[in-house]
């Protein structure tokens, strides 16, 4: 679940002077369910994207390398990734980034990633199967356990580079990016370090949630028509973001999953969510978990009931009052920036134990 995942089809406000008529008409045009032409769409409008007035695409990081690759994994999917890294001086932990539905790690992530490394940590992150610019049909989740098969592979990739042997390494996921690394979590419960949960989906908001009778059909339509889009759901966009123009920001996201929840894709959603709520006490690694409280698409009651029966004994909440949905990218710069700095000094504080103890 991601607030950059909704944005109006029609060409928005915002990209008046920023976008000329022929790219707007190329953008607009183009059919996303497939991965060539998220690529082509993307490569498009990536300078675009970059000049846009917000605070994660104005801050200026020097020293910081990234790179991006296409791979396929042991399932034949080819898999987006990108990283960015500190050039002149030693990674101090590997940070491993897990988006949000209908989401890519190539927009309001990159800026997220790129103050995260500017601290001297190496964040690696990819687009899911049927994501931003990884292969599959686009919004599709067909088994959620599978995804997190995926994103696990990819992220032991990393961790066995002998580059990287050594560091401390952490999990990070956002909105719906949360329930896929608690699921790695459970999944591989003594491999990481900790975790950085930001407005994770542990449960989604009954507002968002489709009545129980509705729940009734989709499931039983989701047997016959999986791929279908059919699931109402409010703006997720007006719901997640606190500051109208960061809202509208969202539009320049170009290849974000905009339209309904594919019948399957909701349903993997659902029952995921579903499992997490009882699987509250099985997690054990350190964590921080951020949400703000206000929040209208993940229910930051949940979180507050994932710190009390977490099993971890060294765990954090922050609530940030007031805040909606999208706090790293939605609200006053300010907040964005409270948000990071409590990351940064999280990881800092845990990545010097680490040190200490591996020294």
């Amino acid at each position: 679940m991601s607030a950059a995942s909704a944005a109006p089809a029609q060409a928005p406000r915002k990209w008046e002077g920023l976008v000329d008529e022929a790219l707007e008409r190329e953008v607009l045009g183009a059919c996303l369910d497939q991965a060539p032409e998220r690529r082509r769409i993307r490569e498009a409008f990536k300078n675009v994207q970059l000049s846009i007035d917000h605070c994660l695409f104005k801050g200026q990081y020097s020293g910081i390398g990234t790179k991006e690759s296409y791979e396929r994994n042991s399932r034949g999917v080819e898999i987006f990734s990108k990283c960015w890294f500190p050039e002149n001086r030693r990674m101090r932990a590997i940070v491993c980034l897990c988006h949000g539905y209908g989401d890519t790690c190539t927009f309001f992530l990159d800026g997220v990633a790129r103050k995260i490394a500017s601290a001297g940590y190496g964040v690696f992150a990819l687009d899911y199967p049927g994501f931003g610019l990884s292969e599959g049909l686009h919004g599709y989740i067909p088994s959620f356990d599978t995804l997190v098969d995926d994103v696990a592979e990819h992220f032991s990739k990393v961790k066995g580079n002998p580059e990287y042997r050594g560091l401390p390494s952490f999990l990070f996921g956002q909105s719906m990016g949360g329930a896929v690394a608690l699921k790695v979590h459970f999944k591989q419960p003594n491999e990481w370090n900790g975790a950085i949960l930001v407005a994770p989906m542990c449960k989604i908001a009954d507002d968002v949630v489709p009545p129980w009778p509705i729940q009734q059909v989709l499931i039983f339509m989701a047997k016959l028509l999986p791929k279908e889009k059919l699931v109402p759901q409010k703006d997720l966009a007006e719901l997640a973001f606190k500051e109208k123009k960061k809202q509208e920001q969202c539009s320049f996201n170009v290849i974000a999953y905009k339209d309904k929840p594919r019948l399957r894709t909701a349903l993997e959603m659902l029952k995921t969510t579903q499992e997490i709520e009882r699987r509250l006490e099985e997690v054990s690694l350190p964590l921080i978990i951020l949400h703000g409280e206000a929040d209208l698409v993940t229910d930051p009651a949940v979180s507050k009931a994932l710190y009390e029966k977490a099993k971890s004994q060294d765990k954090k909440l922050c609530l940030y009052k007031g805040a909606y949905h999208a706090i790293l990218e939605g609200e006053p710069d300010e907040t964005i920036f409270q948000v990071l700095d409590d990351i940064i000094s999280w990881l800092d504080q845990h990545s010097t134990r680490e040190e200490g103890m591996s020294s």
